[in-house]
């Protein structure tokens, strides 16, 4: 089962230990394309502080963010897992896994990101500031530059088993499944249940509840079809019903009786 998660706009700080090293983190079929953006924000954010600014969709506030990608190279590198913060990462606790759990984390979870692309909770990447609605002045828009080398990596990444897409949809223009592919493919919509309406902020809560328990439980559906059984065993409340045709991806509403 491959887990497809958005960032955290906030995150955490660098750490202390050594930088980055972009040739140890995974899907190494994403370096070229890692590296070419790495080299233009930096590049951006050392030279016009406020064209940076005005790139990146900073406010006056978060300008100190610019500084921090000018140390992309240098800073002290952490896992993904523990850069990422915010609602969904606060409610998936992976600091707080068991160890069986946090193994099935280590293969499982894949967040997607403008700056690197991809990357498993395991690889370790410094804190940055490059969400992927960014147009780059020489690249141009980021979800466009990520579509190449994704559709060729995450196939591969997916193997044979279930993908359950729980990304926002600025990060579903770097990839959306095809094919085969896309027939075991479960994205998730998170519905307040007397209303029937989406939610927004509890949305990240629920998607991080979910992953949560299925990280504990161990359960490995084999598709979307045994996803929705899996989660309703694990106390979800979950409508479904099959795309209508072949090569698409099932949507999957999960209901809530409280925004929370």
């Amino acid at each position: 089962m491959l887990v497809l998660l958005p960032p955290s706009e906030g995150k955490a700080p660098s750490g202390r230990g050594a930088p980055l090293k972009p040739e140890s983190l995974s899907l190494p079929g994403l370096t070229e394309a890692r590296q070419a953006v790495l080299d233009e924000l930096v590049e951006l954010c050392v030279g016009d502080e406020e064209k940076a600014r005005e790139v990146l969709g900073l406010s006056e506030g978060l300008r100190g963010e610019i500084a921090k990608n000018t140390e992309l190279r240098t800073a002290g590198a952490r896992p993904a897992g523990e850069i990422y913060t915010g609602v969904l990462y606060d409610a998936l606790g992976l600091a707080s896994l068991d160890t069986a759990a946090k193994r099935r984390a280590s293969r499982s979870l894949l967040v997607f990101s403008g700056l690197w692309g991809a990357v498993r909770v395991t690889d370790r990447i410094p804190s940055y500031r490059c969400s992927m609605g960014v147009k780059l002045p020489g690249l141009g828009a980021l979800g466009a530059h990520w579509r190449a080398p994704m559709a060729t990596v995450l196939p591969e990444a997916a193997g044979s088993g279930l993908v359950l897409d729980l990304r926002s949809s600025g990060y579903v223009a770097a990839w959306r499944p095809k094919g085969e592919v896309a027939g075991r493919t479960a994205s998730v919509r998170v519905l307040h249940a007397p209303t029937r309406k989406v939610v927004s902020h509890f949305n990240k809560a629920t998607k991080g509840r979910i992953v949560r328990s299925l990280m504990e439980s161990g359960s490995v559906p084999s598709g979307p079809a045994e996803l929705v059984e899996a989660l309703r065993d694990l106390g979800h409340v979950v409508e479904a019903a099959p795309p209508g045709g072949t090569g698409k991806a099932w949507m999957l509403d999960v209901l809530v009786d409280e925004i929370h």
